[in-house]
């Protein structure tokens, strides 16, 4: 679907994250972040949503989640992949995949674009991962190249061949 687009930061083992946490903190990526998603809408996970310090600004917010849960009234719970494709096909706009792993997983084969930040550094202790791809499938486009405390990363825009 054209207009789904993940958007992350993995390592060199597709490493995200560790206790519901970002491994990496890299404020220049932290700033791309913002400036892809934001007056765009988000679409994350329960565990994501509640790793957030709070709503992100200028941000429309979706929990997925098959609980039924408590969200401030200004996010918008769906409980099944399916609800979230047809917000997107209703939707004229660019519509973020923000994580986590399992979020990632679920949406992977409907987005042809991911813009992901490669880190050029691995986690052992990892426990969430990025989904497996075969990069033959996708062109991959490097934005930018930084360094962090000694913390290399590409910003890196990939999508998928048709």
């Amino acid at each position: 679907m054209n207009n789904l687009i993940l958007i992350g930061a993995i390592g060199k083992n597709k490493e995200l994250g560790l206790n519901n946490k970002l491994i990496w903190y890299i404020p220049d990526d932290l700033k791309f972040f913002k400036d892809c998603t934001i007056n765009h809408t988000i679409v994350m996970g329960y565990n994501t949503f509640m790793s957030l310090p709070k709503l992100l600004s200028n941000r429309k917010h979706i929990v997925l989640s098959h609980r039924n849960i408590k969200l401030p009234d200004e996010v918008l719970l769906f409980n099944n992949k399916e609800s979230v494709l047809d917000y997107a096909k209703k939707h004229n706009e660019d519509i973020f995949i923000i994580g986590g792993a399992s979020v990632y997983k679920e949406f992977l084969n409907f987005c042809d674009k991911m813009i992901l930040t490669e880190i050029d550094s691995t986690c052992n202790e990892a426990d969430a991962y990025f989904p497996s791809f075969n990069e033959i499938d996708w062109n991959k486009t490097i934005l930018k190249e930084g360094e962090y405390k000694s913390l290399k990363y590409k910003h890196v825009i990939y999508k998928r061949n048709l």
